[in-house]
């Protein structure tokens, strides 16, 4: 119960549901006990009444006995229909209330989870994978809700009609009430263990057919690998067995339902055997009535349904105490990229870097060593490399995805760690290296960062971005669904798009990550024309593994293995005839061919 305490803020919140609840079932169990009561008086009315009846018969008074007795019938009918009746309708408000207490607080425990989602670094998203993720806002949130909705409902339903119902079932005869309560912690205690048992073959069932259902899509998906290597018998022989677990999971699920629900039948249907023997036993003693038979068979039915619901209620609290454990891993996980004094300024552009080494927390891999770089407010800077040398790594600290494991950044002469974190991305765009497009519009996509953005601006990216006669060119224009991480666009689309997206915003300082490597050198040249109006009066910072990128940049930085080994302006770089040269010459020989 220790890791379900993080609940109790949302109980008192709701509290008032809580305590109606509560009410409203105390108030439904009585109009279910009263009707018991009733039975059996109209039980003792008839088997009292028949006596005299038919001792009166031939005399007049016989036919306004009946009349009386038919009348009294009719009444306790008439009042065991109207218990009934306002029976249901406490049920309903037990429900309007608990259950929907329930709700607002998966509501809000999702809300909560999904904020502090946001807050975490990308390192924690590197640690975690994204199904793990989702489980424990959907899943694990589901789980936690059938505690706060029906375990604590049908808990207070238990404690209510036992109070209720055993004090009553005790003063009318003791003895009865032991032989009749004696196999109902049975029920409960079989019912807690054999749900255990339904539960965790329900969860391996479950994931068998996850698995059978991830293999079918990675079937259909490579339908074209598997037959161009003949292997249609061998996916369907794997198929088979994967498909044979699934039938023996389900056999297995099936025999323990099938033997559970008898079960519960023959103990219950115990208790009324021994109410009618214990209870007969009693009666030629004269101390019951065949109405408290009839009274006490009706209890049982009563309590039958709680007694099952312990074992249930109990297994569920235990799976919600470990979702919530779950939970609780994550919400007490907290960002460290936390601002020192939230300064909110607008900013002019430029870049120290000061000594700066990095070693990515979650891998542990050192992806700067001792890097020193000077950018002046409107420069222009171009750092280059091969894969792995650390250059995307400058854009992750410059954004402050991560924070440098050594050394200081500047901006404007202010540490970074000063600003305001959402003030500082607001005045950044970003191009990562890795586009990611929203299943919206082309214009939602652009228009991203700034929903607020006018149409002509967007309209303008798109132009600076060369996207601009590819997207009148779709039916739909601006409206055009890009799809699921925009996969009805080609590759240098959706690059171009992202960098629509990130000049649309008119930040302070630009970051461009790779973004043209899926566009051919023509389209290359007209975006670098285009942005070079951009630019202009605006810090940015060009990463790329082509040299070609790197010529509107006013100084350029060569990276290898994290360090800095060649620094300058194209034609010192040249001169130089180190790394730059050979990338260039290596280059220019590729586009000639």
């Amino acid at each position: 119960m220790k890791a379900l305490a993080h609940l109790n803020k949302y109980l008192v919140k709701y509290k008032w549901y809580l305590i109606l609840g509560t009410l409203f079932t105390i108030i439904s169990n009585l109009f279910g006990i009263i009707p018991a009561q009733v039975v059996r008086h109209a039980l003792d009315l008839v088997s009292d009444t028949l006596d005299i009846y038919f001792l009166l018969e031939g005399a007049a008074i016989q036919a306004k006995l009946y009349d009386v007795f038919a009348f009294s019938i009719l009444l306790y009918g008439l009042l065991i229909l109207i218990m009934a009746l306002l029976k249901g309708v406490f049920l309903f408000l037990v429900r309007q209330t608990l259950i929907v207490m329930s709700r607002h607080i998966e509501y809000d425990l999702k809300n909560e989870i999904y904020a502090h989602y946001q807050t975490l670094p990308l390192s924690f998203y590197r640690r975690n994978n994204t199904g793990d993720l989702m489980a424990r806002i959907s899943e694990d949130v589901s789980k936690v809700r059938m505690y706060v909705g029906p375990s604590i409902m049908y808990g207070i339903n238990l404690i209510t009609l036992f109070i209720l119902v055993i004090s009553y079932m005790v003063s009318v005869n003791a003895k009865l009430t032991f032989y009749v309560l004696l196999p109902l912690p049975v029920l409960s205690i079989s019912i807690y263990v054999v749900n255990n048992i339904i539960m965790k073959r329900s969860e391996a069932l479950q994931a068998q057919l996850s698995n059978l259902s991830t293999y079918v899509q990675e079937s259909f998906s490579g339908i074209r690998v598997i037959k161009a290597f003949v292997k249609e018998r061998q996916q369907f022989h794997e198929f088979v067995v994967q498909s044979n677990d699934y039938r023996n999971k389900s056999l297995k699920l099936t025999l323990v339902d099938s033997l559970f629900y008898p079960f519960i039948v023959v103990l219950v249907g115990l208790s009324n055997v021994l109410i009618v023997y214990v209870g007969g036993q009693e009666i030629m003693a004269g101390r019951l009535t065949p109405g408290n038979i009839t009274e006490f068979i009706l209890y049982v039915s009563m309590l039958t349904w709680p007694v099952m619901a312990l074992g249930w209620t109990t297994s569920q609290t235990q799976r919600a105490a470990a979702s919530q454990q779950r939970i609780n891993e994550f919400l007490t996980t907290k960002t460290d990229l936390v601002s020192t004094k939230n300064l909110e300024k607008e900013i002019e552009g430029s870049i120290v870097f000061k000594n700066i080494n990095f070693v990515y927390p979650d891998t542990g891999i050192k992806a700067l060593k001792n890097f020193n770089l000077n950018v002046k407010a409107g420069e222009t800077v171009a750092i280059l490399g091969t894969t792995g040398s650390g250059k995307s790594s400058v854009a992750n600290l410059l954004t402050r995805l991560y924070d440098p494991t050594e050394g200081e950044i500047l901006i404007d002469n202010i540490p970074l760690k000063e600003y305001q974190l959402q003030s500082l991305r607001r005045q950044t765009g970003y191009v990562p290296q890795d586009v990611f497009l929203f299943s919206d519009t082309i214009g939602a996509n652009i228009a991203f960062g700034d929903t607020h953005i006018p149409f002509e601006k967007i309209e303008q990216a798109a132009k600076d971005a060369d996207l601009y006669t590819n997207i009148i060119g779709f039916s739909e224009g601006f409206e055009t669904k890009v799809g699921e991480r925009g996969i009805t666009l080609s590759g240098g689309q959706k690059q171009r798009l992202s960098i629509a997206r990130a000049i649309v915003r008119d930040p302070k300082i630009l970051i461009l990550d790779d973004c043209l490597s899926a566009v051919d050198t023509h389209t290359e040249n007209t975006i670098l024309t285009n942005l070079q109006r951009i630019m202009n009066h605006r810090t940015s910072v060009i990463i790329s593994h082509r040299v070609s990128s790197a010529k509107l940049a006013d100084f350029i930085v060569v990276l290898d293995e994290g360090m800095i080994v060649e620094q300058g302006t194209h034609d010192q770089l040249i001169e130089k005839g180190g790394i730059y040269k050979e990338l260039y010459d290596k280059q220019l020989q590729t586009e000639e061919v």
